[in-house]
Parts: C-alpha cells; sequence; structure tokens
C-alpha cells in the first residue's frame, strides 16, 4: 500500500504530555497552550483527562479547561480520556463532545495501571461507549503496551489484536496503537500494525511511539508505508507513562512535522508556530524542548 498524502497529527500533549511532568501547570497555560496548538493548525488536541486529581494532579480542573476553549468549537477537537463511568459522567458534564478510553494489551500492567483485569476494563468500557455513541459523541480506543511491558516484556501480536478488536467491536471509530515504553523497532511495528489494520481496516488505525531507544520517526515512517493516516505526538516531547518506569518522552510534534514536511506529506501543521507553543509551554514547566527539530529551531533565533 502507497504511503498517503495527508498526514493527521493527533496532538496528544496537553493531556498525555503533561501528565507525566513534575510541575502542575495552571488552567489558563494549559488553555494558552491548546490555543497555541489549534493557531499551528493542529485540529485535534487531547485536552485533558477527567481522572482523580489525587491520582493525576496535572490533569485537574479539566473541565475548567474545556469550560476556556468554547470559542474553538467547531474547529479544533477536543478529545479527553476518560477511565471509568465517573470520568464519563464528569466529560459529560463538562459537555465534552470527544472522549477516549483505554485498556491495555498487557494483563500486568492493566492490573498495575488502573486496577482491572483487561477484561474486566472492556467490560467497564462497554456501556460507556454505547451511551456516548447514542448522546453523538466520538469514541477513541487506546491500546497501551503494543510492543512491550515494563512489567511482562514482551507482548504477543495476538494480544493487542484481542484488544483492538475488542474496542473497535464496542463502538471505538479510532484505535490508537501506543508503544508505551517506547521498545519497539521498524519491522516489529508495522507487522503489529499491520496484523490490526487486517481486522478492524488501516482507516481505523491510529499509531502512538515514545521516543525511549529513539525509534519513534523511524517506526511511524514503517507504519505510512501501511497507509496510516493518523499519528499521535507530542509537543515539544513531554510526557512518557507515570506507571512505565524509565519510559521517555512522547514523539515530539515538532519531529514529526519536519519529517512529514521534508516527504511532501501534508499536515496542515506549521513547523515554527508549533515549535513556539513547545518553547513556551517548557518555559512554564522550567524544563527544555526535548524536540530535535523544536531545539535547531531555537538555535536559529538566538
Amino acid at each position: 500500500m502507497s504511503r498517503a498524502e495527508r498526514v493527521e497529527i493527533f496532538e496528544v500533549g496537553p493531556r498525555d504530555g503533561l501528565q507525566n511532568e513534575s510541575r502542575v501547570l495552571p488552567v489558563e497555560t494549559r488553555i494558552a497552550l491548546i490555543r497555541d496548538l489549534a493557531t499551528a493548525g493542529l485540529r485535534t488536541v487531547e485536552a485533558g483527562s477527567f481522572v482523580s486529581p489525587r491520582n493525576l494532579p496535572q490533569m485537574a480542573q479539566t473541565a475548567d479547561v474545556l469550560a476556556g476553549l468554547s470559542s474553538l468549537a467547531g474547529q479544533v477537537d477536543l478529545p479527553v480520556l476518560v477511565p471509568n463511568a465517573r470520568g464519563f459522567a464528569d466529560a459529560l458534564a463538562a459537555k465534552a463532545r470527544h472522549i477516549a478510553v483505554f485498556a491495555a494489551a498487557s494483563e500486568s500492567f492493566s492490573r498495575r495501571n488502573i486496577n482491572r483485569s483487561i477484561e474486566e476494563s472492556l467490560d467497564e468500557y462497554r456501556p460507556i461507549v454505547t451511551e456516548a455513541r447514542a448522546k453523538g459523541l466520538t469514541v477513541r480506543g487506546y491500546v497501551s503496551c503494543v510492543l512491550g511491558c515494563p512489567y511482562e516484556g514482551r507482548v504477543a501480536v495476538s494480544a493487542v489484536v484481542s484488544v483492538a478488536t475488542a474496542l473497535a467491536a464496542m463502538g471505538c471509530e479510532e484505535i490508537s496503537l501506543g508503544d508505551t515504553i517506547g521498545v519497539g523497532t521498524p519491522d516489529a511495528a508495522r507487522a503489529m500494525t499491520a496484523a490490526v489494520a487486517r481486522e478492524i481496516g488501516i482507516e481505523r488505525v491510529a499509531v502512538h511511539f515514545h521516543d525511549t531507544y529513539g525509534q519513534a520517526l523511524a517506526n511511524v515512517l514503517a507504519c505510512l508505508e501501511l497507509g496510516v493516516t493518523v499519528v499521535d505526538s507530542s509537543v515539544a516531547g513531554l510526557g512518557g507513562c507515570p506507571y512505565a518506569p524509565g519510559a521517555s518522552g512522547n514523539l515530539a510534534t515538532e519531529d514529526l512535522v519536519y519529517m512529514l514536511d521534508g516527504l511532501g506529506v501534508e499536515t496542515g501543521v506549521d513547523l515554527d508556530r508549533v515549535a513556539a507553543a513547545g518553547r513556551a509551554v517548557c518555559t512554564a514547566l522550567g524544563s527544555a524542548p526535548r524536540s530535535r527539530a523544536g531545539q535547531a529551531l531555537a538555535a536559529k533565533i538566538k
């Protein structure tokens, strides 16, 4: 299958990125980040997560973040993660129109992350997804640990396919395949993605690679050759996984845009503007951008 002419970038920095940063940013700063990303041309920006603030204080007041972005309605999709029925109720109260649920391909990771088995987590999501679809919401499904688990090591492709097909069957329109600890390499990433695509269709598959071993861009490129058209990334390479020891940040949006621009693949994203958004949020966090492209562009400004 040939590479797509256009790729949609699913920006996860304000949720998956910030949730693993030690500094808790105020609501106003999170809103400003999302506005900056929208200005850069990103049309899907994960706005937050309705989890307990005791567990993830970085995601507290996600309802206030959504309220502060009401002027973007119809221009930018602002999905939020919901871990359970309580989170879903809170998302509905906040007038979220796009939600995501997540399940692991690793039994050990599922139990340590959400204290439920894989099957228990899927059972909990089924009525949530059904109600969300009935109310006109879009639903995305995340599968974590698709290429490795911090507790079990290698994860069988069949386990990934099983969880992905279960999420698709319950009504998730898009399934994001996440290399949570960033251990994947191109051939393994392509084989796993192809196996899932054979069951649910490549048009429903998104990929989400962490860059622990510097393989994220290579993995994306391998999957683009399958016809993947949606790629997750995080501005400035923010984040990682708080439940995956040693996992470094997500694939940086700046690096992804730079590569896709070089391939002649359209994204609609302005590299200079997304790099500026990365610099701004890193200043607020008191850290430096982890994006190679972001660093190179910053050096030109000095």
